[in-house]
């Protein structure tokens, strides 16, 4: 049973996990860094405690106290108690969920070893994205991929971190839900898909795109999907490098659409259809 304290001082050295959350430059180096990543609301620490993540330390106010009960029970860490002013003045920002807790981050497993060997796994459809640095887009991604049955996500070496606070609170856990890791030499770990017996279909508008309903048609047994940024879009390597340029079908003028928006309409419509 973990420990209840209250702490009423903001300066208290145990409170060290939760202080300047706001700050996403400083967190963004110090959580990978140290290990930790911060999980908020009950429902998303539940989901990364059942997804196996140790917890180092909660930090409640009082009302929670009793929500989070059996959380508590099956702690084996402390659990810090304060009141919503304090927890305030830590965090940079009003916890109006009035739940966080520090989480231990797990080392990340190589990208063969989420794709398998061709024809050795299950792993049927795979999200790659590139340099996606929007904290909320990429949590709106993980939280499409977990519901649209993309098996495994692959991020690129520039790409936000899935587990900053705000991807976790956008994707309501499901970055805990959906394997996945960092590349480390980008686009040339293209070559990982290929050798695991994936066709590569970059996402984009160009000339040789054949449209998104023809990709679907021909039910790829074995997909991996790739996004750019909204701006810029993919890099020139990736277009040279991919199987097929793929384009969504618009009207009314509109040629894009926000990168979260676009992968749920891809994953949908290219999910297996044994699934």
């Amino acid at each position: 049973m973990a420990e209840l304290i209250t702490v009423d001082d903001p300066d208290d050295p145990r409170l060290s996990d939760y202080t300047d959350l706001t700050d996403v430059e400083l967190r963004r180096r110090r959580e990978p860094a140290e290990g930790l990543f911060i999980a908020e609301g009950e429902k998303v620490i539940r989901r990364a405690g059942l997804a196996g993540y140790a917890m180092r330390s909660m930090l409640l106010s009082a009302k929670w106290v009793d929500v989070m009960r059996d959380v508590i029970d099956e702690a084996d860490a402390p659990v810090y108690a304060v009141d919503p002013a304090l927890a305030e003045r830590v965090t940079g920002y009003h916890v109006h969920r009035g739940a966080l807790a520090s989480m231990q981050r797990k080392p990340l497993p190589a990208p063969g070893q989420l794709l398998g060997e061709a024809g050795q796994s299950t792993v049927r459809r795979v999200a790659v994205f590139e340099d996606i640095v929007d904290h909320a887009n990429l949590g709106a991604a993980f939280r499409n991929a977990a519901a649209l049955g993309v098996d495994v996500v692959l991020l690129t070496p520039r790409c936000a971190d899935p587990f900053y606070r705000r991807s976790v609170k956008v994707s309501m856990g499901a970055v805990f839900q959906v394997p996945w890791t960092r590349l480390e030499s980008w686009p040339a770990d293209i070559g990982i898909l290929r050798s695991a017996g994936f066709t590569v279909a970059a996402l984009c508008l160009s000339d040789r795109a054949i449209t998104l309903d023809q990709l679907a048609a021909r039910q790829d047994e074995k997909l991996a999907l790739v996004f750019g940024t909204e701006g810029a879009g993919l890099t020139t390597g990736v277009l040279a490098a991919a199987d097929e340029h793929v384009r969504i079908p618009m009207d009314a003028g509109v040629d894009s659409l926000n990168v979260a928006a676009a992968s749920a309409v891809v994953f949908y419509t290219t999910r297996p259809r044994s699934a």
